[in-house]
C-alpha cells in the first residue's frame, strides 16, 4: 500500500518549517492572515517579527516594518 492510498499526508521540511513559524507568530498575537503571510517569507525574520510585538509595537506597524 502506497501512502496516498493510506490517505497520509507527507509534509515536505519545509511546510513543516512554515508551519511551525506561523505557530510561533500566532502566539506572539498576529492574526492568521498576518502569520501566514510573515511564515511564508523566509526573507523575514521571525524571531524580529516576534520582537517587535513583545516590545509594543502594533501588528499593522510590525508588518508595515517587515514586508
Amino acid at each position: 500500500m502506497t501512502t496516498a492510498e493510506a490517505g497520509l499526508v507527507v509534509d515536505t521540511e519545509q511546510e513543516r518549517i512554515e508551519a511551525w513559524r506561523m505557530e510561533e507568530l500566532r502566539r506572539a498575537g498576529y492574526d492568521r492572515n498576518a502569520a501566514s503571510e510573515l511564515a511564508s517569507r523566509h526573507d523575514v525574520d521571525l524571531h524580529v517579527a516576534v520582537d517587535l510585538v513583545r516590545r509594543g509595537c502594533s501588528h499593522t506597524l510590525a508588518l508595515e516594518i517587515l514586508l
